[in-house]
């Protein structure tokens, strides 16, 4: 059967809606790290187009991976919409499209303090084999997060999880990123894996340890080259980016 996802055109698609580019600064990222570039893709969610686009990419790389969920679950809040758009689609080119086919899942930002796992986690749980999505991986807490809320959730079961853009880091290393970085993503491990977080690890080995497979549609190591070949950010920025990459990256980077 002929490969549906081109790699290259979604290299292409993400290189056109900018959604890689570098700060002039460094700046402290969500993961608690701070980074001289970026990947952000509200370029991307912000326009109804471009979201359909980019479902079809989602769908299409599903498909190359032989899967066939029953629903695409975005993490709040940065893939809500991702995983909303791309579930509408998936469900609308599926056989027997209907009424009560397909569900459609949204996750809370923030569980709510009591009640069952599907009113906690969600407003409109996912069912059956699932697919969590994410716009960038960094450490993979906020993945292993929704991972234990589709797990609670009862009639639900996780296939695999995406993310769109991989910035192949190591999670937190202890020792290196502060304690309680360290320590707020021991608890998230903890929690979605019911081992110790003992080590620093990749994204991919960390959701393993969850039981879950991880794939990215796009990583740092195709990204970046082509991002700072476009825009030039200059030697100072290169270099600080491939230390970055040598201090707390799962490979070296070389731009």
């Amino acid at each position: 059967m002929a490969q549906l996802f081109s790699q290259d055109s979604f290299n292409q698609f993400i290189m056109d809606n900018n959604v890689v580019g570098f700060f002039p600064q460094s700046i402290k990222l969500k993961s608690g790290r701070m980074s001289n570039w970026y990947v952000n893709w509200r370029n991307v969610s912000g326009d109804v187009y471009s979201m359909e686009q980019l479902a079809d990419y989602v769908i299409k790389f599903t498909r190359d991976m032989g899967l066939n969920p029953d629903c695409f679950y975005g993490v709040p809040e940065g893939a809500t919409k991702l995983g909303m758009v791309t579930q509408y689609e998936w469900a609308r080119q599926s056989p027997g499209y209907g009424k009560g086919s397909h569900p459609f899942p949204m996750g809370r930002a923030k569980p709510k303090e009591h009640g069952a796992p599907k009113d906690r986690y969600f407003v409109g749980e996912p069912k059956g084999g699932t697919i969590i999505t994410e716009d960038v991986t960094t450490t993979g807490g906020s993945l292993l997060s929704s991972v234990t809320g589709v797990k609670e959730n009862e009639g639900s079961r996780i296939i695999s999880a995406f993310g769109l853009t991989n910035r192949m880091e190591l999670t937190p290393v202890p020792g290196k990123d502060g304690i309680e970085v360290v320590g707020n993503f021991s608890k998230i491990f903890k929690n979605a894996t019911g081992k110790d977080y003992t080590q620093a690890m990749s994204v991919q080995e960390a959701l393993a340890a969850a039981g879950v497979p991880y794939h990215a549609l796009a990583n740092a190591r195709d990204l970046l080259p082509e991002a700072y070949a476009r825009l030039k950010p200059g030697e100072n920025i290169k270099q600080s980016i491939e230390h970055e990459f040598r201090d707390v990256g799962i490979e070296e980077i070389k731009l």
